[in-house]
């Protein structure tokens, strides 16, 4: 990516751009979308940004289907991850969501079935239902379960049906009041959410204004849950439904339940979860008050835009492992080493804890959690460390840990969150078929990321990231993702994805929108998003590398505060 320096025209833009490692200052930036207002065209590289004006508060609100979202499903309860939602299922497995607690909520019932159009999800059609549980307390917190039972497909509303588990969160003492809702909508897909265990964070300063709702308890679909459905097809047609179309009507649903006259509400959105919530600002912007992103604003292109981000996220992660190695370079060594005596064992790779196989392609996949949130760096090299043995009888040669394989499948996650790998590439597609475009762009980059050669020349073996996230070989080498083959290339060559935003509708968006686009992101690229930007009217953002992609988990409290402040017009626009 260029570091170029260029100054923005629009409300007088002014920005310092700092070292590498220092944080991008602004002096009164405002940048507005340029359907509204005038075209700041190329934000400079390292800026920090600006403000919106928006609804002070709002009940936090987070509903998730079939993922938790930052690239995330459905939207989860409170707690942000850095990448994306799991869906939660109950007899057919639900898809979960997750609401925030403010007012008392309306108490069980059942509603009249709303419809529901094609392009439109303010209503819902089917046999619903929302029961609601007693009240509970964490440290400085309320909360309270929800369950609601939707339609698998809107379309067939009389067809399954599944639940959707929501948490709703407020402070404590205020569990009667009148408040505001905000929807939380987690990154994914296929990623819960954390469970909150006091006010810290982004939902300590949430829980002052809104009621937050979000899911906790929600089954996800996992390796054992997925295995019920046997024939592939049917695998496919049943995960079709997962995907932020139905999220969205999922939401439209809870909110018609929960929301006092099915007034408005607030969402955020992280990582996937803000991917979420541009679908929901193109199908049903009446539902929403306000709209916050965190490390989420999509490519919106139709057809499918999964070779255009792949090939933007492999510049950002070889940048990513650059930085990474200029860090620790003792690491060159240790991970040649490691790579060689890989490639060097019996069918190329070493048994994991689990019964699958690690070998060098395999091991360059830690970079998707190793490079681009807080901290990470820092996780990975101290994994590193413990990668071998020690030699405790002479002769016994060197073997890698087990401390080590188990730590690496803790770090991949697939075997307890296999929709992430399952659904992925298809977040990007609109009436076109992805077909395995990480693995076809991967080749084009061949030649700085094949890990054998790298280690044999003694140079740094690259990590991948997103941008190399997933791939066919991923499903024979994963022990848990290996009955999801067949299901997993139908996927890749479905072509039939209904269409996730309308651009025409997002050019004239209504809708009060402030957006953290982080500059150094590696899922969600900065230029990509920025593309996007100018496409929603009257979008406000802050652009800062003072935060990877993981900002809203790292420090919540301040990354809530500055776009709630850009929505209130607390924060200055020039």
């Amino acid at each position: 990516m260029s570091d170029k320096e260029e100054s923005g025209t629009a409300h007088g833009f002014l920005h310092e751009l700092s070292d590498e490692s220092g944080p991008i200052h602004a002096n009164g930036l405002g940048y507005v979308n340029p359907k509204s207002g005038g075209r700041g065209e190329d934000l400079a590289p390292r800026a920090a940004v600006t403000n919106s004006m928006i609804s002070s508060s709002t009940r936090l609100l987070a509903s998730m289907r079939a993922t938790s979202s930052a690239r995330t499903a459905l939207p989860l309860l409170l707690s942000a991850s850095p990448r994306k939602a799991i869906p939660s299922f109950a007899a057919p497995p639900p898809r979960a969501l997750s609401l925030a607690p403010g007012l008392g909520l309306p108490s069980p019932r059942r509603l009249p079935p709303p419809r529901i159009s094609s392009m439109a999800v303010s209503s819902v059609a089917a046999p619903e239902r929302h029961d609601a549980g007693d009240w509970y307390s964490v440290p400085d917190l309320s909360l309270r379960d929800h369950r609601f039972t939707v339609p698998l497909d809107y379309s067939a509303a009389a067809g399954s049906s599944i639940t959707v588990f929501a948490r709703e969160v407020v402070a404590v003492g205020k569990e009667e009041q009148q408040l505001p809702y905000l929807l939380y909508l987690q990154g994914g897909p296929g990623f819960e959410s954390p469970r909150p265990t006091e006010a810290s964070g982004w939902l300590k300063r949430a829980c002052e204004e809104y009621r937050v709702r979000g899911t906790g308890l929600s089954t996800p679909l996992t390796v054992s849950s997925l295995s019920q459905i046997m024939s592939a097809t049917k695998l496919v047609e049943y995960l079709q439904h997962f995907r932020a179309d139905n999220i969205i009507k999922d939401a439209e649903f809870i909110r018609s339940c929960l929301v006092p006259d099915s007034g408005t509400w607030t969402v955020l959105g992280q990582s996937y979860g803000g991917f979420c919530a541009v679908t929901y600002m193109s199908f049903a912007p009446e539902g929403l008050k306000s709209v916050l992103l965190t490390g989420g604003i999509p490519p919106i292109a139709k057809g499918c835009t999964a070779d255009v981000v792949y090939r933007a996220c492999f510049e950002q992660v070889v940048h990513q492992n650059e930085k990474y190695y200029k860090r620790f370079p003792q690491d060159v060594k240790v991970i040649c080493d490691l790579v060689n005596y890989l490639a060097k064992a019996e069918g190329g790779g070493v048994s994991l804890p689990s019964g699958g196989i690690l070998t060098p392609r395999g091991l360059q996949t830690l970079g998707l959690a190793g490079l681009g949130s807080g901290g990470g760096f820092e996780r990975l090299h101290y994994m590193f460390e413990r990668v071998w043995d020690p030699e405790l009888v002479p002769g016994m040669g060197k073997r890698i840990s087990y401390y080590f394989l188990k730590a690496f499948e803790s770090w991949i996650d697939f075997d307890t969150n296999p929709l992430y790998a399952l659904l992925h590439e298809s977040i990007y597609c609109q009436g076109a078929p992805s077909q395995w475009s990480a693995h076809k762009i991967r080749g084009e980059y061949d030649s700085i990321f094949d890990p054998i050669k790298a280690a044999k020349e003694c140079r740094p073996v690259f990590f991948t990231g997103e941008a190399s996230m997933i791939f066919p070989w991923m499903f024979d080498e994963i022990h848990a993702l290996g009955p999801f083959m067949e299901a997993a290339h139908l996927l890749a060559e479905k072509e039939d994805w209904p269409p996730l935003y309308d651009i025409s509708r997002l050019n004239n968006n209504k809708v009060p929108v402030a957006a953290a686009v982080y500059y150094e992101d590696m899922y969600v690229n900065f230029k990509l998003a920025m593309e996007t930007a100018s496409e929603i009217a009257g979008i406000r953002l802050w652009v800062t590398n003072e935060y990877m992609h993981s900002g809203l988990r790292d420090n919540g409290y301040q990354v809530f505060e500055q776009l709630i402040g850009m929505l209130q017009g607390k924060k200055p626009w020039f």
